[in-house]
């Protein structure tokens, strides 16, 4: 049920970028505006997700989940009758709203549900779930707009979302773990003193701007950079999502079948992550740079390495911080990750209005992307979880 609402979560906020240049002519926006719109969404999503990692952790992430996902659905299908730059604005702010829920609850269950040795196959198989998603809402939103217009896919994805919220009513909930002491439970203020935080929010902050450069601009750089047709871009473009989530299902399972067999958990995950990051910046400068078919084979290479590396970005902070603390842990992860959802798309579509094309903004993703190396293999410390007491303490 967690894969199948972050399946869901990626499917409705990538909606937008899949009409992205449907929309723009439609209700003739500029570049800029468009940025805009797909940087909006962040506002909200990146500036809540401390709030609800609190709210989940005090009210219970089943039910803050739940709430999370019925306005989004909602907010997803309102855009579908939207008719200006306002009203579009609006809904964007109230669809982060809506998913700031999905990360933190998750990382509470999981890591009150799943033992340190399996996290790397749990957060593989929700990293699938929600990678998938761009995948398929790509694929089936592109085929039908091209048919039906663009607003009919909003209409539909939000529609089929609130089906979600049945049987995860039906879910029973797990008692609270017992036996843990009070003084056990870190504050805020001792999470927030650890280096580890700030390594592992620097590194999701270069994952996810090049990951959310890619998400929210790919379909309109296939089309309008690279000359495909709707239909094409929404084959080539879900094709290379759908090799994202199956990587990412693989990298978890890889990850925990290296541990198994008495491997550390350090080298795994901090391996993969360097590698993800040394071979995005690769990726970048040749979609930049090269020629039609290299630029669309460093599209999927890319999106392999992604998702190679998707489990370790929830897996580290949840081994990291415990069961007591992943959801504030991951709440303030998220918030310094997903700035660059706020900067990503908006600093995009500036560069493509002043130069009239991509270069600029793919060598700004390549730079970007050195900064999770210092971020995921210098400043985390080695991972295991931390002694809370012993850092009650200290404080």
């Amino acid at each position: 049920m967690l894969a199948a609402a972050l399946f869901i979560n990626y499917v409705d906020r990538g909606a937008l970028p899949t009409a992205a240049h449907l929309i723009q002519s439609d209700l003739h926006l500029s570049e800029s505006q468009l940025g805009i719109l797909l940087s909006a969404f962040f506002w909200t999503y990146a500036s809540l997700q401390i709030p609800v990692g609190w709210l989940g952790e005090r009210y219970g992430a089943h039910r803050v989940l739940a709430a999370g996902l019925a306005i989004w659905a909602a907010a997803t299908m309102l855009t579908g009758v939207a008719s200006g730059f306002a009203l579009l604005l609006g809904l964007r702010l109230m669809l982060g709203l809506g998913e700031s829920a999905a990360f933190p609850c998750a990382s509470k269950i999981l890591a009150e549900a799943v033992p340190a040795t399996g996290l790397g196959t749990a957060n593989g198989i929700v990293a699938f779930a929600y990678l998938f998603g761009p995948a398929v809402g790509t694929l089936i939103g592109g085929l039908l707009m091209a048919r039906f217009g663009w607003r009919s896919a909003f209409l539909t994805f939000g529609a089929l979302s609130l089906l979600w919220l049945w049987p995860w009513s039906r879910v029973v909930q797990p008692p609270a773990a017992a036996g843990r002491a009070r003084e056990e439970t870190p504050s805020l203020w001792m999470i927030l003193r650890q280096p580890g935080l700030w390594g592992a929010g620097l590194g999701h902050f270069s994952s996810n701007y090049t990951f959310y450069f890619m998400l929210s601009w790919l379909p309109f750089y296939l089309v309008r950079e690279r000359g495909f047709s709707t239909t094409d871009m929404a084959e080539l473009a879900g094709s290379a999502y759908a090799v994202n989530a199956l990587c990412a299902l693989a990298g978890g399972w890889a990850i925990d079948r290296h541990i198994a067999r008495g491997g550390s958990a350090n080298f795994a995950y901090k391996s993969v992550m360097a590698a993800a990051h040394a071979g995005a910046v690769a990726c970048m400068l040749c979609m930049a740079l090269g020629p039609r078919m290299l630029a669309l084979a460093s599209v999927f290479v890319y999106q392999a390495l992604c998702g190679a590396s998707s489990p370790g970005v929830y897996a580290i902070p949840q081994i990291l911080a415990g069961p007591r603390a992943a959801a504030r842990w991951v709440g303030i992860q998220n918030t310094m990750g997903n700035l660059a959802g706020i900067f990503a798309p908006a600093l995009t579509g500036l560069i493509i209005e002043r130069t009239g094309h991509f270069t600029g903004a793919f060598v700004l993703a390549a730079a970007v992307s050195l900064l999770g190396l210092v971020g995921w293999v210098f400043m985390l410390p080695r991972l295991a979880q931390l002694n809370w007491r012993a850092a009650g303490a200290a404080a």
